[in-house]
């Protein structure tokens, strides 16, 4: 009886006292603040996402791969109970946005339905890209070309794989790969 109540109570102080050093933790992918699309309202990466399987992907509302807003809210959608998120960023860095982010933020509500985290137009390549965006490339290598590269990190943030615009968020072997960090 004495070996149980002593290892309950090394159990608890172990975990009171890891535990804020663990909340601490966040990585450095997350290590940011962005604006809400057409709000002023900032969101903290770390706060709202650390331990949470994402998909990070930059967005354009004049694009051939537009469309594929309507498979990244189905994946969001089913998912998001699992601890899953998509983030889009929208970029003007291959013409293909809107200037006017009210424009940009209705087209994917009214015409894809999207109610994943939307944020501020960001650069994601050349000297201009967002430190977030440089982060994903030193981590794999490959920085968005076009509109919807995608970047899926597990939950620990260790993990990152990037998936080019033609990779379908309805792909068999992408949700495979999403599937397998979420049920690992």
């Amino acid at each position: 009886m004495k070996v149980r109540g002593l290892f309950a109570l090394t159990a608890l102080s172990f975990a009171l006292f890891s535990a804020p050093s663990m909340a601490n933790e966040c990585p450095s992918v997350l290590k940011f603040m962005k604006r809400k699309l057409n709000s002023q309202e900032t969101v903290n990466l770390c706060d709202e996402y650390a331990g949470k399987t994402l998909l990070i992907v930059n967005t354009a509302s004049y694009c051939g791969f537009t469309p594929q807003f309507e498979g990244l809210e189905t994946l969001y959608s089913d998912y998001k109970d699992k601890d899953f998120v998509v983030l889009g960023f929208p970029s003007h860095d291959f013409n293909q946005e809107d200037n006017d982010e009210g424009k940009t933020a209705e087209l994917c509500e009214l015409t894809y339905g999207v109610k994943f985290p939307m944020f501020e137009p960001t650069s994601v390549k050349g000297d201009d890209a967002d430190p977030m965006y440089r982060m994903l490339k030193a981590a794999t290598g490959k920085a968005p070309s076009w509109n919807f590269n995608k970047y899926l990190i597990d939950s620990t943030g260790t993990k990152i794989t990037h998936y080019p615009s033609s990779t379908k968020p309805t792909d068999a072997a992408f949700i495979a790969d999403v599937e397998a960090l979420l049920y690992e």
